[in-house]
């Protein structure tokens, strides 16, 4: 299990408004000094969201933008090329503001089962449909990722990866609820140990700590603690009390939680305070020692920033910084 000092109190879950990436970047390593994250910057358009920017980094597989979605090329196109020329701006405005950094950064990239559910195959399905083309499909995300991961070891030598693997369709995935091109027809649900096995090889490419994302309801958190991951990120607003239990052996068992307890769009703030109540209400419910709380949990905003106003997002980040605060000064 890694050292508990490798994360910050808080971070961001990805995704920032607007497409001036210095500008993010300036505000990310402003309101995080112990746990910054590489932005995205989905508003500059396809290539710039977590689909294109994870398929940029795909290795020898490669796709471009139809109507309907990113869809498998024989060879890389101009979105390809625009995807990876965004994700070299967002590079350069991180390597700017992390000059001389030493702490935990975290940078995500799309799992490969929401990557499996979003890419289509030449015909028009996605590639969800084909477990042979999921299995393809997994093995590239790891190539890409481990050359992706170097690359930033390179650019902030001094900072402790943390990778953060973006799942939001892996329930739907495990049910059996992702709709055909057609919309009438569901993908058959994939067995949890095929799901568990491709998620495992990713995972495995790196050698620091491993995250999955989902802003889902019902996380599968005990299936993510199998495949070896060492955080859940999750919208702490979607728990209900059937999660209870999996959450509690989670903790015991050392896994983080990346709480997500501050809204994503333009929302009043509660005092930082009233913000982490239900984690504490939850921590006593549990039976859980209150010490433990602050090495436990992360705090973060419910999702992705991009659907925020500029100035709103700011202060969300700023607000999950202060309410990690009060819940170590104040665990119960």
């Amino acid at each position: 299990m890694t050292d508990k000092n490798l994360w910050g109190p808080a971070t961001g879950v990805g995704s920032m408004p607007g497409g001036d990436a210095r500008e993010a970047a300036r505000t990310v390593a402003g309101s995080f000094e112990d746990f910054p994250f590489l932005a995205e910057l989905p508003a500059r358009g396809p290539g710039a969201d977590m689909i294109g920017r994870t398929i940029g980094m795909l290795v020898e597989m490669y796709a471009h933008v139809e109507p309907s979605g990113w869809r498998v090329s024989d060879r890389p196109g101009r979105d390809t090329r625009r995807a990876r020329s965004w994700l070299g701006e967002d590079l350069d405005a991180l390597e700017e503001f992390t000059q001389g950094y030493e702490g935990a950064l975290k940078v995500q990239a799309v799992g490969p089962w929401t990557l499996a559910a979003a890419l289509e195959l030449r015909g028009g399905e996605a590639a969800l449909g084909d477990l042979g083309a999921c299995r393809d499909l997994a093995g590239s995300l790891a190539e890409g990722l481990r050359a992706h991961l170097a690359e930033l070891r390179r650019r902030v030598p001094g900072a402790r990866l943390v990778l953060q693997l973006d799942e939001p369709s892996l329930t739907a995935v495990l049910r059996g609820h992702v709709r055909t091109a057609s919309g009438y027809r569901t993908y058959r649900a994939v067995d949890r140990q095929v799901v568990e096995t491709a998620l495992r090889e990713v995972i495995a490419v790196h050698d620091g700590p491993v995250v999955v994302h989902s802003c889902a309801p019902d996380v599968p958190f005990g299936l993510l603690r199998r495949a070896g991951v060492e955080g859940v990120s999750f919208d702490f607003g979607l728990l209900t009390e059937r999660d209870e239990e999996t959450i509690g052996e989670a903790v015991e068992s050392g896994t983080k939680l990346f709480a997500g307890v501050v809204p994503s769009t333009d929302a009043p703030l509660s005092d930082p305070g009233g913000s982490v109540m239900g984690v504490r209400t939850l921590w006593r419910r549990l039976g859980l020692n209150p010490g433990t709380l602050a090495e436990s949990v992360v705090l973060t905003p419910t999702c992705g920033l991009a659907g925020a106003s500029p100035a709103y997002a700011k202060a969300a980040l700023a607000h999950c910084a202060k309410a990690a605060r009060s819940l170590a000064d104040n665990p119960e």
